[in-house]
C-alpha cells in the first residue's frame, strides 16, 4: 500500500483539507494553554512563601483566568468557524449514489442530463468538481469513510444521507467502511480515484456501454453455476442496481478484488469464485467446492475479458 493512501493527514479534498487545517489550530490552542499552565506550576513552586499579595494574586485570576484564554478562545473562533462551512451543491453537479453491502459497495453515477452508470467496490471523481454522494445501506449499518477526502457519513438502511465533496488533486486513494457491520467489517474497503476532469469524461463515457465479453467455455460455465442470478453484466442501469452481488460489468478493468482487499489477478479471482467466504467470512456469495479448478480458471478468464 503507497504511503498516506489512507490518512488524515494526506488529503486529496477541500472538506479534508478544511478538517486538518482545523485539527491543527485546536491543537496550536491547547499547546498554548498547556504551556501557559505550565509555566505558571513552575512559577508557583520556586516562589518564596507569602511571595503572591493579595493585588498580584488577582490579577493573575484576571490574566490567567480570562484575558489568555479569552484570547485564545476568540482567535481560535475567527480562524475556524469559515473552515467548518460546508460546501454547496447545486442541480448541475455530480451525484454519485453509494450504497453499503455486506460487505462490498454499490456504485452508481448520475451525471446531469446524461445516463446512469452502475459500478462496484471502486469509486471515481473529478478533480475540482463539486460531487454530491448520496449514501445508503442495504442490510445494516455501514460507515462511508474516505479519510483524505472529507470525514465519516453513516449509512443507514431506508434512509439516504447526502454528503458533498470536492477533490483537490489526482490520485488513488483508499477508503473502508467505520462502522462495524458484520464478520468482514475489517475486509470492507474500495479506492477512490480522483482524475482530471477530462479523463473522469471520458472514462465515464467508457462505463455507459457493455464491456464486450469473449464467449466461450468460460461464460457457458459463468451462466451454468448460476452466477446471472445475482451477478448483472451490462443492460439497464436502474435493473442491474437492484440485483444482489455486485454489477461485473468492466470487472476486468479494476485494479482490486473483493472490495479493496486484494489485487486483481487471475488467481485470486479463482479464489474468490471457488470459495469466497473462505476470503470473506459472512459474505453472501456461496462457495462452490464441487466446481472443478479447470471450470473456476475458465470464469475467472471470462470475468478478465470484461473491460
Amino acid at each position: 500500500m503507497e504511503v498516506g493512501r489512507q490518512s488524515v493527514f494526506s488529503t486529496f479534498g477541500a472538506e479534508a483539507a478544511a478538517l486538518a487545517s482545523l485539527t491543527w489550530w485546536m491543537v496550536a490552542g491547547a499547546v498554548v494553554i498547556f504551556v501557559a499552565v505550565a509555566v505558571l506550576m513552575i512559577l508557583a513552586m520556586r516562589a518564596r512563601p507569602n511571595a503572591l499579595t493579595h493585588r498580584g494574586g488577582m490579577r493573575l485570576v484576571l490574566w490567567a483566568g480570562g484575558v489568555v484564554p479569552t484570547i485564545v478562545l476568540l482567535t481560535l473562533l475567527v480562524v475556524t468557524l469559515p473552515q467548518m462551512r460546508p460546501l454547496r451543491a447545486t442541480p448541475g453537479d455530480l451525484r454519485i449514489a453509494v450504497q453499503g453491502e455486506q460487505f462490498w459497495w454499490r456504485v452508481r453515477y448520475q451525471p446531469a442530463g446524461a445516463a446512469a452508470v452502475v459500478d462496484a467496490n471502486e469509486v471515481r471523481v473529478p478533480v475540482g468538481r463539486t460531487v454530491v454522494f448520496r449514501l445508503t445501506a442495504g442490510d445494516v449499518l455501514h460507515s462511508f469513510w474516505v479519510p483524505g477526502l472529507a470525514g465519516k457519513m453513516d449509512m443507514v438502511p431506508g434512509r439516504t444521507n447526502t454528503l458533498v465533496v470536492k477533490a483537490t488533486k489526482a490520485g488513488r486513494f483508499r477508503g473502508r467502511c467505520a462502522e462495524f457491520c458484520g464478520l468482514s467489517h475489517a475486509l470492507m474497503a474500495f479506492d477512490v480515484i480522483a482524475m482530471e476532469p477530462a479523463a473522469f469524461d471520458r472514462w465515464l463515457a467508457s462505463r455507459e456501454r457493455v464491456a464486450p465479453a469473449v464467449a466461450g467455455r468460460g461464460a457457458r460455465a459463468f451462466a451454468a453455476y448460476g452466477c446471472t442470478a445475482c451477478h448483472a453484466i451490462g443492460g439497464d442501469a436502474a435493473a442491474r442496481w437492484g440485483s444482489i452481488g455486485p454489477d461485473l460489468n468492466h470487472i476486468g478493468a479494476r485494479t482490486t478484488l473483493g472490495a479493496g482487499i486484494m489485487p486483481m489477478t487471475r488467481a485470486n479471482l479463482v479464489r474468490f469464485v471457488r470459495a469466497a467466504p473462505a476470503v470473506k467470512p459472512g459474505a453472501r456469495m456461496p462457495a462452490y467446492p464441487h466446481m472443478p479448478a479447470a471450470d473456476a480458471a475458465a470464469i475467472a478468464a471470462y470475468l478478465e475479458t470484461l473491460q
